[in-house]
């Protein structure tokens, strides 16, 4: 590691030492270079006789993955197979929302909630999911308002994926993005990969309630439909890591999003391979929607897939405290993915102790 970003270092550090992190990993590349890739705490257990989280410990880091799934979408946008102002049943025949497929991806095509109440095994029926969505009502006219799509965004985007290629999406992220670019993440793991996993945990017992909001609210119906995507033993288990739920369940390890995110920033080239063109990652970055966000109960602005920031930065954060993006202007990509399951502060002091040394 750059002795320049020591104090980085001493962060991480201090969160592991005091508790307030279990087990994670961090990787920051700056000007094109990898110059910290941190990983401490335990994969699964705590001390003295946990399993230690390892360079290639894959953690499910939640709404981080929406934009990887993006990416699979915007991959056949930018070869021409998918238009961005189409209507998704071009592509999607039984599909009833008037959206197109910009719509889908920037969070304002009217669906943040799967429409019928499912239990947790039906995480692992896609057809069911996506048939209760294309036979939804949307919840606003598309293109009015955004709400965070937080489950069904993966199941919209990865439909049109299937659809347009044949592959599901989790088999596409691995076959043209994942091994080309060499990035350890994915949807659906296979049992030997899943052996590689992080077991979540609260970092507070009140994580999930206070994440849920009021019951009944839209935010509780887009959250916890189907049920289990807060509860461990769902999360932690076999069928959660071998389904594919895009939105939420991305298992990576944070060397592979700092990877990502510093192929995106460079426009669509890595280790000399091109995936994307860097007008489509001009686009799939530029801010398309601003406003009122129904799901967040905030302003957000929505690219294609991520967050853009005041700052001009873009990328997204999970619920628990994993977070990946891109910051042009100070010219760094961040990532940081997370088995305890908390508040983004970690982040926000990692962050400083970046900033001060750039």
């Amino acid at each position: 590691m750059h002795a320049r970003f020591a104090p980085v270092r001493d962060c991480f550090h201090d969160l592991l030492a005091s508790g307030r992190e279990t087990g994670a990993g961090l990787t920051i590349w700056y000007d094109g270079h990898p110059v910290v890739d941190l990983v401490g705490g335990f994969r699964s257990g705590h001390e003295p006789d946990g399993e230690p989280w390892l360079p290639d410990t894959l953690v499910n880091v939640y709404s981080v993955g929406k934009p990887v799934a993006a990416l699979c979408l915007l991959l056949l946008v930018d070869r021409g197979t998918v238009d961005l102002d189409a209507a998704v049943d071009r592509y999607w025949p039984e599909f009833r929302t008037p959206a197109t497929v910009r719509q889908v991806l920037s969070h304002t095509a009217g669906l943040p909630a799967f429409p019928v109440p499912r239990p947790a095994s039906a995480i692992a029926d896609w057809a069911l999911l996506t048939g209760d969505l294309a036979a939804a009502d949307p919840e606003w006219a598309p293109g009015s308002v955004a709400g965070e799509h937080a489950w069904t965004y993966g199941h919209l985007v990865g439909e049109l994926v299937r659809r347009v290629d044949g592959r599901s999406v989790g088999r596409f992220l691995a076959e043209e993005i994942a091994d080309r670019w060499q990035l350890d993440l994915g949807f659906g793991l296979t049992e030997a990969d899943q052996r590689r996993c992080a077991d979540l945990r609260y970092g507070d017992p009140q994580w999930p309630s206070r994440q849920l909001g009021e019951p009944g609210s839209l935010r509780a119906r887009a959250m916890d439909n189907p049920a289990g995507g807060l509860d461990l033993a769902v999360l932690n288990s076999p069928l959660w890591r071998g389904s594919e739920i895009p939105a939420v369940n991305l298992h990576a390890t944070a060397a592979g999003l700092g990877r990502l995110y510093a192929g995106l920033l460079a426009g669509g080239v890595l280790d000399g391979v091109r995936l994307f063109s860097p007008g489509l990652v001009d686009e799939a970055t530029r801010v398309q929607y601003d406003g009122p966000d129904l799901v967040l109960d905030r302003r957000a602005r929505w690219t294609l897939g991520m967050q853009w920031e005041p700052d001009g930065s873009w990328g997204m954060g999970g619920l628990g405290g994993s977070s990946a993006w891109a910051d042009p202007e100070r010219g760094y990509t961040f990532a940081y993915a997370t088995a305890h399951l908390a508040e983004h502060d970690r982040v926000d002091e990692l962050v400083e102790a970046l900033h001060s040394v750039l």
